[in-house]
């Protein structure tokens, strides 16, 4: 497979010990990440060439995340340095009847602060077959927004596929625009498109809808009305997610392609180790089946599931499992037995 690239944030990540609340809290465990990140590292390790670019500050932090970048094997030569600090971010992970809370502390930041013209993006799409970003990166900052836009034109002109997370965070959006006055631009060059349609309806501005995707009748009615809005827009996939508690979560998926519609089986995930990342693990899942011609988009949807299942296992914000792992999960073995 050639390269992928992705575009984002990474982040310093703080979390609490033993799912203590904030208050509580003596001390935090420090661990890496990011949405845009944590897809390239899945990728990674299902054997895909995957660069990630971003802006991090030129201080002994900022090189532990280029450590970082380094130990998962992900590609990092055209990470821009520069700015004056990492974003970070707080987790208290919760159990049972109590969720998870996360709290960002990302203003300002050396990614928050990139500008047009800082990244060489014809040289860092130079191999490469798919670009991906998210939603997260355009809600941090006008600037960030017009990065990826500038990076978008690049790879459609390059005739590079385009995928993207929806991705929308409500606590981010506080920089005086809506996702309404940013994503529809960026959503246009999508070719992929992971999310919700109700999230997606309401990032493009369009009236709220609450879709079932148990009515596999009217289902498909919804995502034709999608493509409309998103000329270029080829696959579009959602995670189903149903929470019964933050220790027990149950996970599907739908896809949907050249007016065919696929499912997933709802599997359930307890205890849950670590849910952050999830989605995307998903999203590299699904990448991967997509890019994989072995498989067909049954198969590639079922690779995500189960990817996405697996996550919820494993603590921190990647998916640190193999091919052979997701894939026999997704074929039904859910023993977890030890392998000797």
């Amino acid at each position: 497979m050639n390269k992928v690239v992705t575009f984002g944030e990474i982040m310093l990540r703080l979390s609490t010990e033993r799912h203590l609340r904030f208050s509580q809290a003596k001390t935090y465990t420090a661990t890496y990440g990011g949405g845009e990140f944590n897809v390239a590292v899945s990728l990674a390790n299902y054997g895909v060439p995957a660069e990630f670019v971003t802006r991090i500050p030129d201080n002994d932090i900022g090189q532990c995340a280029r450590g970082e970048m380094i130990k998962r094997k992900v590609m990092n030569d055209n990470v821009v340095l520069g700015g004056q600090r990492l974003g970070i971010y707080f987790l208290e992970t919760g159990a049972g009847t109590r969720g998870s809370k996360v709290v960002y502390d990302r203003a300002n930041s050396s990614m928050a602060e990139i500008t047009e013209g800082m990244i060489d993006w014809e040289k860092v799409f130079e191999g490469a077959t798919l670009f991906h970003w998210s939603g997260v990166t355009p809600a941090i900052s006008q600037t960030a927004a017009d990065v990826c836009l500038e990076g978008l034109k690049v790879a459609k002109r390059k005739g590079i596929t385009i995928s993207s997370d929806l991705n929308y965070r409500s606590k981010l959006w506080n920089y005086g625009k809506t996702p309404s006055e940013i994503m529809p631009q960026l959503l246009a060059y999508s070719d992929i498109i992971l999310g919700d349609l109700d999230t997606a309806f309401f990032m493009l501005g369009k009236e709220k809808i609450k879709p079932n995707y148990n009515d596999l009748t009217t289902l498909p009615k919804l995502y034709e009305q999608l493509f409309t809005l998103v000329p270029n827009l080829k696959t579009v996939a959602t995670t189903l997610r149903y929470s019964v508690s933050a220790s027990h979560q149950q996970i599907g998926g739908v896809l949907y392609s050249d007016k065919q519609l696929y499912t997933a089986e709802v599997r359930d995930v307890t205890p849950v180790v670590d849910r952050v990342g999830s989605g995307d693990a998903f999203m590299g899942g699904l990448l991967y089946g997509l890019l994989n011609e072995q498989f067909d988009l049954q198969q590639s949807l079922n690779f995500a599931v189960a990817a996405c299942c697996l996550k919820h296992t494993i603590y921190g914000d990647y998916n640190l499992c193999t091919v052979e792992e997701v894939d026999n999960m997704a074929k039904g073995n859910l023993t977890g037995k030890v392998l000797r």
